[in-house]
Parts: C-alpha cells; sequence; structure tokens
C-alpha cells in the first residue's frame, strides 16, 4: 500500500482514445491537480478498449458507428454526439465529432505505452486524444501513429518496431487485465494510491475532495460520474 502523506501518491487512470468523457475526465482531473499541486503525485495511464472489435470502414461516421451499436437512428446519434460537445466546450475542449473516424485504439494504447518508458506518456495521451476528437485522424493507421508518436518525442524507427511486432501488447493486457480484477466496466476510472476509487468524468471539486481526504487519510467512498462502459452506454 502507498503512503497518504503525500511524500508520495500514485494515480491511475484507465481510459480509452475513443471515450468521448475520458478526455473530458482528463481536464478536470487536471484542473483539481492545478488547485492542489501536483509535483507529489506520479499519474499513470491505463489501456482500456470499450470496443475490441472495432475497425476502421472507409466513410463509417462516428455517428453511423454509434448508431449501429446503440440500435438507434443516426440523427440520434448525432444529438448525442452533440450534447457530449456542449460538455466538452465547457471543458475548453474542441470537439469535432463529424470528422472522428471510429477505429480500433489497441496500436494507440500501446504507443501511449512505448511513450511512458520515455517519461512523456501524458503527452502522449492528450496528443491521441487531440488526434481523434479534434483533428478526424484515424489512430488505427500505422503512419497516423508514426506521425503522432514522433510529434510527441519518440523515435520513428523505435515506432515502426513497435507497430510491426508485438511490443508494448502485454503491457495493455496487463492493465485490461487488471481492470476486469477491479471489475471496471466503465471509464474513466481513477484508483488513487491503490485504494480511493472514483468513477467517471466528476467535477473537478470532486477529485480536489479526494485528494485533500488522502491527504488527511480520511476514508472515500466511490463516486459515479459520466463514464462510457464496454456496452456501449455513455451517460
Amino acid at each position: 500500500m502507498y503512503t497518504t502523506n503525500l511524500k508520495f501518491m500514485k494515480v491511475e487512470i484507465w481510459s480509452d482514445i475513443a471515450c468521448p468523457f475520458c478526455y473530458i475526465g482528463k481536464r478536470k482531473f487536471e484542473k483539481a491537480l492545478a488547485g492542489f499541486g501536483s509535483e507529489n503525485i506520479e499519474v499513470i495511464w491505463r489501456s482500456f478498449q470499450l470496443d475490441p472489435h472495432t475497425r476502421y470502414e472507409p466513410g463509417k461516421s462516428i455517428h453511423d458507428y454509434l448508431a449501429e451499436k446503440k440500435g438507434m437512428s443516426t440523427t440520434q446519434a448525432r444529438e448525442m454526439n452533440d450534447y457530449v460537445s456542449n460538455m466538452a466546450v465547457a471543458e475548453g475542449l474542441d470537439y469535432h465529432l463529424d470528422k472522428t473516424i471510429p477505429a480500433n485504439t489497441l496500436n494507440a494504447h500501446r504507443l501511449i505505452h512505448l511513450a511512458a518508458r520515455k517519461g512523456f506518456q501524458d503527452k502522449a495521451e492528450e496528443r491521441l486524444f487531440s488526434a481523434y476528437f479534434t483533428e478526424g485522424e484515424n489512430i488505427e493507421d500505422h503512419q497516423t501513429l508514426i506521425k503522432l508518436g514522433k510529434e510527441v518525442g519518440l523515435d520513428e524507427t523505435e515506432i515502426k518496431h513497435m507497430l510491426d511486432g508485438n511490443e508494448m501488447m502485454e503491457e495493455v493486457e496487463q492493465d485490461i487485465s487488471e481492470a476486469r480484477r477491479f471489475g471496471i466496466r466503465s471509464v474513466p476510472f481513477f484508483l488513487f494510491n491503490g485504494e480511493y476509487a472514483v468513477s467517471g468524468a466528476q467535477p473537478s471539486k470532486v477529485f480536489l475532495q479526494v485528494l485533500e481526504k488522502i491527504k488527511t487519510e480520511e476514508t472515500f467512498q466511490l463516486q459515479n460520474g459520466n463514464s462510457c462502459d464496454i456496452d456501449g452506454n455513455c451517460n
């Protein structure tokens, strides 16, 4: 068990690049850190795949994908995506979901783990979120991942080597296995010091409350907020 006196704090965040609430949750958590001070806090991003069977299909929009997955009309799916986009605006994010390309996120997670070895995992997480939700990049495409990886400071040869083999696959699988062990079915999911859990994109004040309670070693119960689950439900 990790200490809770803020000489060291560890925050693990299970997230999927294709989860709109994960990017929103990242911003809310960052605002809490800004109000608390993060110099003694280690943040680790853990892999989670909401739909490991997703594959890039030319011409398929995120609205089409959501409509098929949830059994609704494309118009209804677009309305749901507009609602999420408005939530993102409140956190300073600029979603362009009309450009978002549904894609498998496995290799994106592998890239994030590769970046973690170099000490800039958070930078890679941020870049991939922005590429997916704002820029309409295909994060399943190897050339796209090479470009994005280079932008955050990774070596092109190293990225290609990873994509051509199985490097970082074990790390991704371990994260997903750990999520099952904890019973995690929706993301984002925040685990503080392996003990205190917050589920969903909670308001920044909730994250701040957790940090303060850990500081004073008080008990904090699980909270539930906006998240996306493995059954395709985002709420």
